[in-house]
């Protein structure tokens, strides 16, 4: 009794810190948030602007981060939407809606009136209702240097029958964040953790809140026990029976001034639901000690339900902090977590039909062969380097598991390998990544683009894999990526100077602005950039924002009040748009 007494006033100290918190926050974040909510308002009448739904046949997405990726619950489809794209000088939001035709390896674009804000780390669930629905709840739109914030707390559905975006306002709900993690369970939608952070603080989140699919309206839960720490990023996953699953996610608390602390969360908990069908669900916490072998500390890491009643984890990234600098490990390997056994298990690669029969031939030959060679010790670490355009050397780790590392080297066997279709070497499979986009359908595993880093420099992918759950032959490439083509901009003390001065934020299609700028700077000469065929004039302005404001800048000299230069700037771009120099 007296340690009970003791945890629940422990519990209530910590939720009363918690509170102060977030309205510390709140008051802090909210300038920033006012800043930018006349940006979102400007991009959102530009999406009011379309007045029917074209779908369009398109090249691959461009390549981005934290947007979502969910396989329609009745066509053979994975659904894309929003994310952001860093290219070393500017973010870029997105709020366009792709569709994936698997049996085609075809991409559509599809431009639906009244989408919901540009986002990226919000969270989307699919459920079969009414052929099919996709909702999506919060999220974050950032300035362009990466240093303002806006927290999004807005529930939307997409009703993929009729292609109509809705949102759906319903008091009660959780408060605005991004890194939450949201699943369908049973009729409802159960929301967990997540973090809101300002240029000065953050905070991350523990809370569960609960919206009903059927009467819309939003609940908070207050499970019993002691439920995980505050985290984003965290796998989550729902039961058959209607219970929740959290592993993992990350944190970071401050420590002192300036000097935040990281921690990746390694522990496991479960949400049962108690008394499912009454009209109030009872919710209760408790911790789960899984046998198995568990995944290695990470983050960034993605997750799906798979076939057989398992979860799966996917890549990822372990940081390691040294004294002035952060390097990351990055993994593509896979996880299973079995729920009905409560077992975690790394998958292992079967590798192709005609590689299986060849060993099952020549068994004795190969073990002859085999006693001339150390015995694979476990996983193999491949390590390939790729020069830039650029000159930056980019070097990419692959951890192989051990049952997928025999290789043949005589020349004899690659003819003969050659000949039965399957070519020798080393196999196909995603790159080492974090931040991936996953989805199953149909037992298969889709792994949509992530990022890696190198020094400084991060590269974001879009390529597409698949492998077959049920067989674990091996990865299928649907879409490559070269990661030497993607452009980086290196960052100057002049472009960090213009950075703390403008307030804004960048949106749709990244621009090629920096060759115009590079020539004026060099030549002295004033190149406007042209008005694009068609280009409606909030676009041109949108587009050219930062040219803009660069020059208005210039003219009215460092004193002048920012919001003062911005207005300045747009009014610039709209005249040179309506009477081009």
């Amino acid at each position: 009794m007296g340690k009970k007494g003791k945890r629940d006033k422990k519990g209530k100290g910590a939720e009363k810190t918690l509170a102060k918190m977030e309205k510390k926050v709140s008051r802090r974040a909210k300038k920033e948030e006012e800043d930018l909510e006349a940006l979102i308002a400007e991009f959102q009448s530009l999406d009011a602007k379309k007045t029917q739904v074209i779908e369009s046949s398109c090249p691959p997405p461009s390549p981005r981060l934290n947007c979502s990726l969910c396989a329609h619950p009745e066509r053979d489809e994975l659904i894309l939407f929003g994310g952001e794209y860093f290219n070393g000088q500017k973010t870029f939001l997105y709020n366009d809606l792709y569709i994936y035709h698997i049996r085609k390896n075809s991409w559509a674009k599809v431009d639906i009136p009244n989408p919901p804000p540009r986002r990226c780390a919000h969270q989307a669930a699919v459920v079969p209702t009414a052929g099919g629905q996709l909702w999506i709840f919060g999220g974050e739109f950032a300035s362009p240097n990466g240093e303002q914030f806006y927290h999004y707390k807005d529930l939307w559905v997409l009703h993929l029958a009729t292609k109509t975006w809705e949102q759906i306002k319903a008091p009660g709900g959780p408060s605005g964040r991004s890194g939450h993690r949201m699943v369908a369970c049973k009729r409802q939608l159960i929301i967990f953790g997540g973090f809101h952070e300002s240029a000065r603080d953050f905070i991350y989140y523990n809370d569960v809140y609960a919206f009903n699919l059927d009467s819309f309206t939003w609940s908070r839960l207050a499970p019993a026990g002691l439920g995980p720490a505050p985290r984003s990023g965290c796998q989550m996953i729902p039961t058959p029976e209607g219970n929740i699953i959290i592993y993992g996610g990350y944190s970071k608390q401050r420590i002192k001034k300036d000097v935040d602390k990281g921690t990746l969360h390694t522990d496991m908990f479960l949400l049962k639901a108690e008394g499912a069908g009454k009209e109030e669900d009872r919710w209760t916490w408790s911790r789960l000690s899984p046998s198995g072998v568990k995944p290695t500390p990470r983050s960034g890491f993605a997750v799906a339900a798979a076939p057989n009643n398992r979860c799966l984890l996917f890549g990822g990234v372990h940081d390691e902090e040294e004294e002035e600098s952060i390097e990351g490990d990055f993994f593509n390997d896979i996880y299973f977590y079995d729920i009905g056994k409560n077992r975690w298990f790394p998958a292992q690669l079967k590798g192709p039909k005609s590689e299986r029969r060849k060993r099952r031939r020549g068994r004795q030959a190969e073990a002859e062969e085999e006693l001339q060679l150390p015995p694979p010790q476990g996983p193999l670490e491949i390590v390939k380097e790729v020069v830039a355009e650029d000159g930056t050397v980019m070097t990419i780790k692959q951890v192989i598991p051990g049952a997928a590392e025999d290789k043949d080297s005589s020349s004899e066997e690659e003819e003969e390998e050659e000949e039965e279709g399957g070519a020798l070497g080393q196999p196909v499979e995603p790159c080492p990544r974090s931040s991936a986009m996953v989805a199953v359908k149909h037992g298969v595993l889709y792994v949509y683009g992530g990022m890696f880093e190198v020094g400084d420099r991060q590269v974001t992918l879009s390529d597409l894999h698949s492998i077959d759950l049920h067989r674990m032959d091996e990865w299928k490439v649907l879409l490559e990526m070269d990661p030497k083509t993607q452009e980086w901009l290196e960052e100057s003390e002049s472009d960090e100077e213009e950075e703390d001065d403008v307030e804004g934020a960048e949106g749709g299609e990244e621009e090629e602005e920096s060759s115009e700028e590079e020539s004026e700077d060099e030549e002295g000469e004033q190149q406007h950039p042209a008005v694009q065929p068609g280009e409606a004039q909030a676009q041109y302005v949108a587009r050219t924002e930062q040219y803009w404001l660069r020059l208005a800048r210039s003219h009215m000299g460092p004193e002048a009040k920012d919001k003062k230069v911005l207005k300045v700037a747009h009014a610039m771009a709209k005249t040179f748009y309506e009477d081009p120099i």
